[in-house]
């Protein structure tokens, strides 16, 4: 076992985007990656006759329809830091994968359009990080556009989110008056230049509020309210306290465009600085894994098939919870009972991959994956652990999945199979015919319709089913008591699921049969 410099896990920082579609949570990823020295040319902003789609969008659906949809990891190095950036998935029909995404992060980054402020999208986001005690930073994006004023957005921020505002960065206007950036804690004032298409690193001057330069670049009427708002910025709103925001009870403010790349060192610099290494998780029985334990723990939170088409693999990303991981060593998998060797670890940066000799805490690695690890799965050594930090929710929109040509029904079982352990959507009755999916909404139906016939040339039709709820039967015995007009599926794992075409109908069943317990989650 190779002994952990403890400087190691100060230096690793592992973080996701949140955001509402459309708040420029790609743009942003691809230029703090610009920033970070992981690339060289933002892919986002070429001219058309030479531009990419971005690194972490890397499913053929997703270019095509300009979100993201999937999880991608890319670590990449930035000022003697190793960064963790975990990219989530911008659609609320898949909050579930976000969801386990964030369970493996120390801390998010939030970003608002600054013409919008806080959308429904972003408040979803905002609550799970809340529950979990994830601490946010601010990001308030697309300044170089027309947007609200400062006040009016943190109003916005602590009116609709309950958490209070700390801005440590002040617009220079919005817009095309928007210049620049005002330090508040450095009293330094960042001039920007724009660049073709924002593709490069902006040019950058940094003064100070007497810069004889200032009155004349912003004019008379915006420097003297540029002047007032910076003063009272200063003396009215509150100071920044590292308890408060490990609490999510505030949140650093920062005003920027990712599209120009004005702000973006100064989010990366300042992200340094706030954001926590690895910390310390309590697990089922109460106890405590700290980052700095010599043995190993790590869990599985997404599994991905088929990310390079050419090889059919699979891999299972893992957080490091503690301890050094070495390529080739022996893990034990509490729920296979048995010990397994890890010999095929990589790194991400997007959809490319890397292997890796060593990895350690707060690192996601990519496990090569024959088809044995399940989302939620524990790795370690030494004494076994329980840990379940990846709930199940239960489905909200319902289809009968029907194979179109009979003679791909063994590439369409597969698919099936295979799909449904990544947690794309939940499928029941797999056995059947026509297997039924469950999710949260109609997207996660087209994107499991199109990896089926991409990924598995397994061309299929969706059906969709009039339920609308469904809850898990804790006890097998009280099925022959549910009348004809109750569904019940099976589950991938063989557990019985009760679907209900209505809320109300779930509710005058649960009043009627206060005695059969259902539950939001399948059963231990």
């Amino acid at each position: 076992m190779t002994n952990m410099d403890p400087g190691v896990i100060q230096k690793r920082r592992t973080f996701a985007i949140i955001a509402h579609p459309d708040a420029g949570k790609t743009t942003l990823t691809e230029k703090l990656l610009l920033y970070g020295g992981a690339i060289h040319l933002a892919g986002q902003v070429r001219a058309k006759r030479d531009k990419r789609g971005t690194r972490s969008d890397w499913m053929k659906l997703e270019q095509e329809r300009g979100i993201s949809i999937n999880t991608s990891v890319m670590q990449f190095s930035y000022a003697d830091y190793v960064l963790n950036l975990l990219d989530t998935p911008g659609h609320e029909d898949f909050s579930e994968d976000t969801y386990r995404t964030l369970m493996a992060v120390e801390c998010a980054i939030m970003i608002l359009d600054g013409a919008r402020g806080v959308e429904p999208r972003t408040i979803k986001l905002f609550e799970i990080c809340k529950e979990r005690k994830i601490p946010i930073i601010t990001f308030i994006n697309k300044m170089d556009l027309p947007a609200m004023e400062p006040f009016e957005l943190m109003d916005n921020i602590e009116t609709v989110l309950g958490i209070t505002c700390v801005p440590f960065l002040w617009p220079m206007g919005s817009g095309s008056l928007f210049k620049g950036v005002y330090n508040l804690r450095e009293n330094t004032l960042h001039r920007f230049e724009k660049t073709k298409a924002g593709a490069y690193r902006v040019p950058e001057k940094i003064s100070g509020l007497n810069d004889p330069d200032l009155q004349e670049m912003m004019g008379e009427r915006d420097y003297s309210k540029f002047l007032e708002d910076v003063h009272m910025a200063k003396e009215m709103l509150p100071d920044f306290d590292e308890d408060l925001f490990r609490a999510t009870e505030i949140t650093p403010v920062l005003f920027g465009s990712a599209g120009t790349n004005f702000g973006i060192e100064l989010l990366l610099n300042e992200f340094l600085k706030l954001a926590p290494p690895p910390q310390k998780v309590t697990i089922d029985d109460g106890s405590v894994i700290d980052p700095g334990d010599e043995n190993f723990r790590a869990f599985v939170f997404k599994l991905q098939a088929n990310m390079n088409k050419a090889h059919r693999d699979r891999v299972a990303f893992v957080r490091i919870l503690s301890g050094v991981f070495e390529r080739g060593m022996q893990v034990y998998v509490p729920r296979l009972e048995k010990n397994v060797k890890l010999a095929s670890p990589v790194s991400f940066f997007g959809q490319e991959r890397n292997t890796i000799d060593f990895a350690y805490p707060g690192d996601v690695i990519g496990l090569i994956n024959p088809r044995l690890y399940q989302i939620g799965d524990i790795l370690c050594n030494g004494s076994p652990i329980k840990y379940s930090p990846l709930p199940v929710f239960a489905p909200e929109a319902f289809a009968s999945l029907v194979l179109s040509d009979t003679s791909k029904s063994k590439a369409f079982r597969k698919g099936i199979s295979e799909l449904a352990e990544e947690g794309v959507v939940q499928v029941f009755n797999a056995d059947q015919q026509s297997p039924i999916i469950g999710g949260i909404g109609q997207l996660q139906f087209d994107v499991f319709k199109y990896r089926l016939e991409d990924e598995y040339n397994a061309p299929c039709r969706v059906e969709n089913l009039n339920f609308e709820c469904s809850r898990w039967l804790k006890n097998e015995s009280d099925i022959p008591k549910l009348s004809r007009f109750d569904r019940v599926v099976r589950d991938h794992h063989g557990n019985a699921v009760v679907l209900f075409e209505t809320r109300y109908r779930l509710q005058g069943f649960m009043a009627d049969n206060p005695d059969i317990q259902l539950l939001n989650h399948p059963p231990v």
